[in-house]
C-alpha cells in the first residue's frame, strides 16, 4: 500500500495495525456489538441423550468420549465472545452414528468459573451451525 509523499515506515505501520485488527476480529468493542441473539430451549425439551450429557457435565463426568471437556474455540462466533478456555464442549450421543455425530453441548465457565455449576449451557444439533441456550 503506497501513499504518495508518505515514508515507507508509515505505510508499514499502517499495514501492521490493519493486520492486527483483522487478526483480533476488528476494532475494540466490535465483537460485543456482534453478539448473536441465541434462542432458548428448556432442558426438558432436549433429546434424551442431551439431557444425559447435561447431567454428566453437572456431575463432572465421567464422560464417554476422550474429547469431552476440551476447549471450544467459538471460531464460528455464534456464542457471546469470551476469552479462550471459557467454553468447553461435550458430545451428545447420536443414535445410529458411527462417530461422535453432530450434536454437542457447549458449557461456559460463567460467574463460578466451573462448568458444573455455571448454568451456562448451549445445545447444537448441527455441529456448531446453530445454538440454543439451555434453560431450566
Amino acid at each position: 500500500m503506497a501513499v504518495r509523499g508518505a515514508s515507507p515506515a508509515i505505510g508499514l505501520l499502517l499495514w501492521w495495525v490493519l493486520s492486527a485488527l483483522c487478526l483480533l476480529g476488528g476494532p475494540p468493542g466490535a465483537a460485543a456489538r456482534e453478539a448473536p441473539a441465541i434462542p432458548e430451549i428448556r432442558a426438558a425439551e432436549l433429546p434424551p441423550e442431551a439431557r444425559e450429557t447435561l447431567a454428566l457435565i453437572r456431575r463432572g463426568g465421567p464422560f464417554p468420549y476422550r474429547k469431552d471437556g476440551t476447549v471450544f474455540g467459538n471460531f464460528e462466533r455464534r456464542l457471546p465472545p469470551q476469552p479462550r478456555g471459557y467454553y468447553r464442549e461435550y458430545t451428545v450421543r447420536t443414535p445410529g452414528a458411527r462417530d461422535r455425530g453432530p450434536r454437542r453441548i457447549v458449557a461456559g465457565a460463567g460467574a463460578t468459573g466451573d462448568v458444573r455449576t455455571s448454568g451456562e449451557y448451549y445445545y447444537t444439533p448441527d455441529h456448531y451451525r446453530s445454538f440454543r441456550r439451555i434453560v431450566d
